[in-house]
């Protein structure tokens, strides 16, 4: 394939203008579909061959208070938390962002392990990678390391923290030794280069600019399935929420899934069901998360709210307030 030709073909027939956000949303929407792919870009960035996605562990920051607070991508492997943030435009403020990032992993990891901070036992926490995959239009080096310690006001005392982010130029024709372990992540990039050139948003445009990068295989796989969002997702139309949903529905589906398949790891009856049982309740705790916060963010009524619970999730109307409490009171900011 001739790159060259393949970028002066959309130059041509593509006019219109790209939502200027769709880089960091396209990177969210390809890479958070596919465990394979970030286990490439895993094995890559540490020089390790782990070949088993299904031991990767996705814990992006889907619900926040605030919408600054939600993550692109992490992910935990082998106890590496891997944190991923894609950025259009050089951010000098991304280890305190991570550091906001983190404690909010690392909070979901106590509660988890239903352990005490004050207890003397030690409590085992990830350890955690921060990388942001730069792809703005400012020149930057092949990589670049921001710290915590940058922003300190009095650099004449040793703090007592520290924080590094790991910022890869993923431009294309940049770092293609780390393309080269990551396909998706290459032909994202390529891709990338291509409709940057672009200053239309004629939809007949863009669709004849998908069809000409599936026929040169640039994303091909990706476009023929998901060709309408990364349409939406260029034209400035993606639902956001409407995504998530969707995620959270297959975060549930998995929650049924890996229960079983941990019970039968597990080798005897009693671990099967306690498997399946585990995986089961997992599942039932996102969905009722889930259904909770979409109705909530559409100010729907707390009596439907609560109908809708009992009638899905056979609760009674007991369990199904106490589950609206809680859910209202991690959405609540807190009091000073």
């Amino acid at each position: 394939m001739d790159f060259q030709k393949t970028k002066n073909f959309l130059t041509r027939y593509v006019l219109g203008r790209i939502h200027r956000q769709y880089k960091d949303r396209l990177f969210r929407f390809l890479f958070a579909r596919d465990r394979e792919a970030l286990l490439q870009i895993y094995n890559a960035l540490n020089e390790t061959d782990y070949s088993d996605s299904s031991q990767l562990k996705i814990v992006t920051i889907e619900n926040a208070v605030y919408v600054e607070m939600k993550n692109d991508l992490a992910f935990v492997v082998t106890g590496v938390l891997n944190m991923y943030e894609h950025q259009s435009t050089y951010n000098p403020n991304m280890p305190v962002r991570f550091l906001m990032y983190l404690a909010q992993e690392y909070h979901k990891v106590v509660e988890q392990a239903q352990e005490s901070l004050y207890s003397s036992r030690l409590i085992s926490l990830p350890t955690p990678q921060c990388i942001v995959f730069y792809n703005g239009t400012e020149t930057m080096p092949e990589e670049k390391t921001l710290r915590l310690s940058d922003a300190f006001e009095n650099k004449k005392v040793k703090a007592g923290v520290e924080l590094e982010v790991r910022m890869l130029n993923i431009n294309y024709g940049h770092n293609m030794e780390l393309m080269e372990h990551c396909r998706l992540l290459k032909e994202y990039a390529e891709f990338v280069e291509i409709a940057a050139s672009q200053i239309g948003n004629a939809k007949t445009a863009l669709n004849a600019a998908i069809d000409y990068c599936i026929e040169n295989n640039i994303l091909g796989r990706q476009l023929r399935l998901y060709r309408a969002e990364v349409l939406d997702i260029m034209l400035g139309h993606f639902d956001r929420k409407k995504y998530e949903r969707s995620l959270k529905r297959e975060a549930q589906e998995n929650g049924y899934r890996e229960g079983y398949e941990a019970g039968k790891e597990l080798g005897t009856e009693h671990g099967v069901q306690q498997g399946i049982q585990q995986g089961i309740q997992q599942g039932i705790h996102q969905g009722i998360e889930a259904l909770i916060l979409d109705n909530l963010e559409e100010n729907i009524d707390d009596g439907k709210i609560l109908l809708k619970l009992q009638r899905r999730f056979q609760l009674t109307p007991e369990q199904a307030k106490e589950h609206l409490k809680k859910c209202k009171r991690t959405l609540s900011p807190p009091t000073s």
